[in-house]
């Protein structure tokens, strides 16, 4: 906890001790105080709880407090309180037109003058203590958010550099072999730019919008590897007010490209699955790994994003014949 006093404290302070100096004037009024009384009572009260405020939140709740010496704490503590409220108690014994010689003994001296102090100080400083943990704590919880917006942007951020590369190499050999195709080809890989420069901050986006990307990034793979690979679409819900983490479709179909490469003349089969509230990517398996690089954030990124986003997971099934990996549909209505 920060025990240093900001501007929206002494506003509090302010406020506090016009009100209760309003009070206290009411107070003497009503019990016919001489004028004496109001001159010196009121602005010792003030003087004297402030300068011990301030001692509490400058010295005696950093020092010792939060560095848990407790004993030396209380020790002080009793002193200051000890000290100023004597202060107070005896000015305002004089103000009522007693003599000085009169005071009560030492000992009820020093009672009266904690029991002053601790009046005078206690709710102003239960308000400022509460006040300050509010502040805390919201503090904390924005630091949070801060912190998963940078995790995200990192996340987002990890694009991998064969995917350029590779695409290059692509798309050489087709302007000599097929220029309709290179043309068609050039066009995909910049929409799948133009989206992801579009969605950089994005942490999620419409699942209408990543279906989009997911059919230029399929026709890439199909251009790439021809027959190897055969991808389709089920759509089996209203894709309206759906969301998932940006190219979190894209990060599914690079894995399964990643993971299983043909055999036998035999392509990979992958559908992409929207239901109600998941979306499944289901594909046949291979024995043997594709080595080909994959760009995006990948699967264990993936996982990651949907910790800092959502309480949902991400679950993977793998079976003798297929790998499904089922990622939740986040609705941001029912997530706020």
């Amino acid at each position: 906890m920060k025990s240093k006093l900001n501007k929206s404290d002494y506003i509090v302070l302010i406020i506090y001790y016009s009100v209760s100096s309003i009070l206290n004037i009411i107070d003497y009024n009503n019990s016919d105080n001489a004028l004496i009384e109001y001159i010196v009572d009121i602005p010792t009260t003030i003087i004297t709880s402030f300068i011990v405020i301030l001692i509490f939140m400058y010295f005696l709740i950093p020092k010792y407090l939060i560095q848990k010496k407790y004993v030396a704490f209380i020790l002080l503590a009793l002193v200051v309180l000890t000290f100023f409220g004597t202060i107070a108690d005896t000015l305002g014994f004089w103000s009522g037109g007693n003599s000085l010689d009169k005071l009560p003994k030492w000992d009820r001296v020093i009672l009266n003058g904690i029991y002053t102090s601790s009046n005078d100080i206690g709710l102003l400083l239960g308000i400022l203590f509460t006040k300050k943990f509010y502040e805390g704590r919201n503090e904390i919880i924005n630091i949070e958010k801060q912190q998963k917006e940078n995790e995200l942007k990192l996340l987002r951020s990890q694009l991998d550099p064969h995917f350029l590369f590779n695409n290059l190499n692509t798309l050489d050999s087709l302007i000599d072999s097929n220029t309709e195709k290179a043309k068609e080809y050039i066009n995909r890989l910049s929409l799948i730019y133009r989206y992801l420069i579009k969605t950089k901050d994005a942490e999620v986006m419409e699942l209408s919008e990543e279906i989009k990307l997911a059919e230029n990034y399929i026709f890439l793979i199909k251009t790439r590897f021809e027959n190897d690979y055969d991808f389709k679409i089920e759509i089996r819900t209203d894709l309206s007010d759906k969301f998932i983490p940006t190219g979190a479709i894209q990060a599914l179909l690079e894995n399964v490209v990643k993971h299983n490469k043909p055999q036998n003349n035999k392509a990979i089969e992958a559908t992409i699955l929207i239901e109600e509230n998941t979306l499944k990517v289901i594909n046949t398996k291979s024995t043997l790994v594709s080595k080909n690089e994959s760009f995006g954030t990948g699967l264990k990124n993936l996982k990651a994003r949907y910790k800092l986003l959502s309480d949902k997971e991400v679950t993977i099934i793998n079976t003798e014949k297929a790998h499904i990996i089922s990622i939740p549909i986040i609705n941001l209505i029912e997530e706020n």
